[in-house]
């Protein structure tokens, strides 16, 4: 935890830096300016830090204030670095071309003030579109066919949540929205493959009651993300029950189809513990039923393959924010949809229901899922 507190301030602490060197290059001004500006750019580099040690001694309301701010800020600075590093790069091959070409190219070069001004306004626009993304909430609709229901049914329909992060930001009329969302596809069953809650569960009073409201006629199954860890695991477990979800830890259930689910990865790393044999658990179960795995990370286990027929994941967000969905997807390759793996067994990653973070989605429109077993 030290070692990602860290690199978090470092590496936002420089996207801080940069945008503080643009502006200076662009408007040259003097201390006046450059000792509060600093102040406050230091003030929003720890805001998230800031904001769980008020929400944590009840102070919930300034938190939640200060979290909508810093986290739409937080958007806001990720995508003006992103593209102010797309405009230094069209610099410099100006610059090499002028080499290369011996002439002078830097008539086509934009200013200090331009180098700062439109990356700032791209910025501020793609994060008030993305906040107006994060808000619709899309039903995916994947078919799986399979000879293995039981006999007298043609169809179940699962339907999956995934990365809700309820907490300061999702929650009230947001959360009702996805609920909504979720009671319209009419479910046989309901999962959530983990990050239900985020990082405090201070004050969620009445949020496990909108859960009771979907009584699915074959139960709600859920599993452990990574953040039901640092929301801490007790209160996590509580509010999960308290919402009305059968947790599936290392274990499975044998109904009309199997459904088995494993902790997030984190549970066991960040306690030096040895997790739960995931294949171990597969080989028990009916090979004659359809077999669901939920397992938060889309990672895959070679020794795995055969044993289920789908495996439903999430963790990824698609990235949340585009084009950092390039940077996840070099260490999540099945970044969202549907994979087939070979020897009988699927793939489905989510988008995810809520937002971590910044409320806002660039390119990765949040999704409810719903997944019909046919038979065929």
């Amino acid at each position: 935890m030290k070692l990602f507190f860290l690199s978090f301030i470092a590496i936002y602490g420089g996207m801080h830096l940069y945008a503080f060197l643009k502006a200076r290059a662009a408007f040259a001004f003097g201390n006046a300016v450059v000792v509060p500006l600093v102040f406050l750019l230091i003030l929003m580099c720890f805001t998230p830090m800031t904001v769980r040690m008020m929400e944590s001694f009840g102070y919930e309301t300034p938190a939640r204030v200060m979290a909508f701010t810093g986290y739409i800020w937080m958007s806001v600075l990720l995508l003006f670095f992103s593209v102010g590093l797309a405009t230094d790069l069209y610099r410099l091959l100006l610059y090499l071309g002028g080499l290369l070409s011996r002439r002078d190219l830097s008539v086509l070069a934009p200013g200090a003030k331009a180098l700062f001004l439109v990356p700032l306004f791209l910025s501020l626009v793609l994060t008030a579109y993305g906040y107006l993304e994060a808000r619709d909430i899309r039903t995916e609709r994947v078919i799986v066919k399979t000879a293995k229901l039981p006999p007298g049914i043609d169809k179940l329909t699962v339907v999956q949540i995934s990365d809700m992060h309820i907490g300061l930001i999702v929650r009230g009329i947001r959360l009702a929205e996805m609920l909504d969302e979720v009671k319209n596809t009419k479910p046989d069953i309901l999962v959530s493959t983990g990050d239900l809650v985020d990082g405090q569960l201070n004050n969620l009073n009445g949020v496990s009651e909108m859960f009771k409201g979907i009584n699915p006629p074959y139960g709600k199954f859920a599993i452990l993300g990574n953040h039901e860890f640092y929301a801490g695991l007790g209160q996590s477990l509580d509010f999960m029950q308290q919402s009305g979800f059968r947790l599936l830890r290392g274990d499975a259930v044998s109904g009309l189809i199997n459904i088995a689910g494993v902790d997030d990865d984190v549970l066991f790393t960040s306690w030096l513990q040895k997790g739960p044999n995931e294949m171990e658990l597969l080989k028990g179960l009916h090979k004659d039923r359809f077999t669901l795995l939920l397992k938060h990370r889309p990672v895959i286990n070679p020794d795995s393959l055969g044993l289920f027929d789908l495996q439903l994941s999430g963790h990824a967000h698609k990235g949340q924010i585009f084009p950092f969905s390039l940077i996840v997807k070099l260490r999540f390759p099945y970044l969202s949809g549907f994979f087939n793996l070979g020897q009988g067994s699927s793939l489905y990653v989510s988008r995810g229901t809520g937002t971590w973070g910044p409320p806002v989605r660039l390119m990765a429109r949040p999704e409810v899922t719903v997944i019909e077993i046919t038979r065929g």
